[in-house]
């Protein structure tokens, strides 16, 4: 087998490889124009024009990948966009909102935090930003209390865990249920990990892989299930649906106090992959999501961050940033997001 191959295994698909460069062809075009903003939100003014121009230009950059940015001052409720109203998909970004209605779940009284969930074997994920639930598995079936599965999903991004959650709530279906009972559009859950891995694996209508498959035949294979990967609408979400998640996340409005905050920590105990993170003052707090799918010649699915700046002075932002269709490679996409993060602290606060 070719080195690397391991990153197409069932699981795997969140890691970095790159192949040989041999273009994907992505339709439609890259609009550089903000969406058209919600009747709740402020317009942009003149003090935030440098803001606009500069997100633009790093969109321009990004090209032929899309960039696609959400800022949102909780302040003064002014929003600015570029790229925001058309879908990207989330990869891991989704456990934020999973973890929100497990939480949800546990204010209702119906599961708890002690509650104990078994894991089988069959049911390990590869991925994780930490070696966590699925690198440290061992035997036939584990057992986890809710708690360390949440720990597990959004801090350490475990794709066994979140897949456990996602089980335990009732399914993908529940999960946007919960964003549309709190007026979340544009956000959507549609499939666990181990659906979006079938996608990539191309095994999601049941398809068999014949164990003599030899390394052409795989690297073709996945290559249709990458070009698909780019084409499906599920699991994905609106840089302003995302914003939307956080800011509501923010006000309290999604969950009660005691699991706004537990939630929150979480993210704030997300240090790994820096991203955004990266291009903020030491002083300022973030409670962030990220999301990452694996390279295939050259061209990255999904590279994102959702987050929420606390500065000292009590300026609260929420930066909702997502990079699809990327030939960039990781340092320069590591770059661009700090820029990101970079910009939006520059801007004055008012």
């Amino acid at each position: 087998m070719s080195s690397g191959y391991s990153t197409f295994r069932r699981g795997m698909y969140c890691k970095c490889a790159s192949f040989p460069c041999r273009a994907l062809v992505l339709t439609g075009a890259l609009l550089l124009t903000a969406s058209v903003s919600a009747t709740d939100r402020r317009q942009p003014g003149a003090s935030d024009a440098p803001l606009q121009q500069a997100l633009e230009q790093l969109a321009v950059r990004a090209r032929p990948g899309i960039l696609g940015v959400t800022v949102l001052d909780v302040g003064t409720g002014t929003a600015i966009r570029v790229n925001a109203g058309r879908s990207y998909p989330m990869m891991s970004v989704f456990k934020a909102p999973v973890a929100a209605t497990v939480l949800a779940q546990i204010d209702a009284g119906s599961i708890s935090l002690d509650q104990k969930v078994k894991i089988d074997s069959k049911d390990v994920e590869g991925g994780s930003a930490v070696p966590s639930i699925g690198a440290r598995f061992s035997g036939e079936q584990m057992t986890f209390t809710v708690r360390q599965l949440l720990t597990a999903a959004v801090s350490e991004s475990d794709n066994t865990a979140a897949d456990a959650l996602v089980r335990l709530v009732g399914g993908p279906k529940v999960v946007t249920e919960f964003l549309r009972a709190h007026g979340i559009d544009g956000m959507g859950v549609d499939l666990d990990e181990a659906g979006i891995a079938a996608i990539f694996e191309e095994t999601q209508h049941g398809e068999f892989i014949s164990p003599r498959e030899t390394d052409q035949q795989a690297l073709a294979r996945h290559r249709r299930g990458y070009s698909a990967y780019l084409q499906d609408p599920r699991n994905s979400t609106t840089p302003d649906a995302a914003a939307d998640f956080l800011e509501k996340l923010w006000k309290g409005r999604l969950l009660s106090a005691d699991s706004t905050k537990r939630l929150l920590d979480l993210m704030y105990g997300q240090t790994v992959p820096a991203r955004l993170r990266s291009g903020l003052p030491a002083d300022a707090r973030f409670a962030d999501k990220a999301g990452t799918s694996y390279s295939l010649d050259g061209e990255t699915a999904a590279f994102n961050d959702i987050g929420i700046i606390s500065e000292p002075n009590g300026r609260t932002v929420i930066v909702a940033a997502f990079l699809t269709a990327s030939y960039a490679d990781k340092k320069q996409r590591d770059v661009l997001f700090a820029e990101i993060a970079k910009d939006v602290s520059a801007t004055p606060a008012r």
